[in-house]
Parts: C-alpha cells; structure tokens; sequence
C-alpha cells in the first residue's frame, strides 16, 4: 500500500458548500487542517436523499479509488430525507438506516474505511424537522457503532450555534455562509477525524 490517501466524500448540498462564497465548505476547510498525502473528491449533490447517494455511490467511488491506495469514504445525509413533501417525508426513517448500512457493508467488502458525519440541521424548516433529523441522526450513531464505524453528530450543536443559524436564515434557509461552514468543520476535527486519518487502512 502507498501513502497515498484518497478520500470520496459523498453526500447532498451541505457536502457540496452551497451557500459558501468562498467555495470551500466543510470539506475544503477539514481538508486545510489535516496533514498528509491526500487525495480529496467532492461527491457532493444538491437536494440528494439517502436512496439518492446509495444509487449513484459506487459508479462514482469506484473510479477514484486505486488499488494500492488508502482509500477512505466519508458519507453524509439525512437533512433532506427528514423533509416533508405532499404530506410525508421523502425517504422513510427505517429505509435510510438501510441505505446507510448498505453503503456501510459494500465499504467493508471493498477494503474502503468509512466515516459518517452526521445530518446538519435545516434551520428554516421547524421543529418537527429538527426533531426528525435529530431522532434520524441518533440512530446513524447507533449503527455506526454497531459497525465500528467512527460517527460524528451534528444535528444538535449547529441547531443552536448562532453563527450557522444567523448565517443560514440571511441566506435560503438551510445552507450557511462561511462562517457556519467553519463552524462545521470544527465540529468534526475537533471529534474523529484526525484519528480516523492517521488510522491505518483494515
């Protein structure tokens, strides 16, 4: 194996940096503050539900990754299943853990090391949104540990982080501003992710 690390992050639009005008997001700033030899991709799509990610994950993974690498994916979804649309959510709780752990169980048999990052709070949405998310997130943490699969939650600390929320409204929303993508990106270094990258490959 190289020292080469090559990490897929995959996702919806808060992988994707929307909203950032400086176009770094949560993904380029994590990557700014971590040391090494990587290899990064933005997988990252607008409006992407889970059912969305497990069906495009693999044709798009597969390509980037090389055999002789270190190859890591970072998965994270949720905020837009949790959403209400002609009366119901768009993806059921019960099939996006299913999602989660297919995408889960397909990294273990490909030798990819995986990392979940946690469904970002939809401020404009309501409370019963951010419930739902906050119920969904903390049964991604359960199965993450049923995997050993290291997790990092999101939902309740950007929920009453007043820079994400003041950023987000002033904005569509949902999707902060620089300083929110900061906030985010601080969450997760400040968990897992240092550890998981300097954690060598199963």
């Amino acid at each position: 194996m190289t020292g080469d690390i090559r990490v897929c992050f995959i996702g919806d639009s808060f992988v994707q940096g929307i909203g950032d005008p400086e176009y770094r997001g949560w993904v380029g700033r994590v990557l700014a503050a971590t040391h090494g030899d990587i290899t990064a991709f933005n997988l990252g799509i607008k409006r992407n539900t889970s059912e969305d990610v497990l069906r495009r994950c693999w044709q798009e993974v597969q390509p980037r990754i090389l055999p002789d690498a270190d190859n890591r994916l970072v998965v994270s979804f949720g905020s837009n299943d949790t959403m209400e649309e002609n009366g119901s959510v768009r993806v059921d709780p019960a099939r996006c853990l299913d999602n989660l752990d297919s995408i889960l169980e397909e990294s273990r048999r490909r030798r990819i090391a995986p990392l979940v990052v946690g469904p970002p709070p939809v401020i404009d949405a309501g409370e019963d949104h951010l419930r739902r998310t906050s119920k969904i997130a903390d049964e991604m943490a359960a199965l993450c540990r049923s995997r050993h699969v290291p997790f990092i939650g999101t939902t309740p600390a950007l929920a009453n982080d007043p820079v994400w929320t003041r950023e987000a409204m002033a904005g569509d929303g949902a999707h902060p501003g620089s300083g929110g993508y900061r906030r985010l990106a601080d969450l997760i270094l400040a968990n897992q992710w240092h550890e998981w990258i300097s954690h060598p490959h199963p």
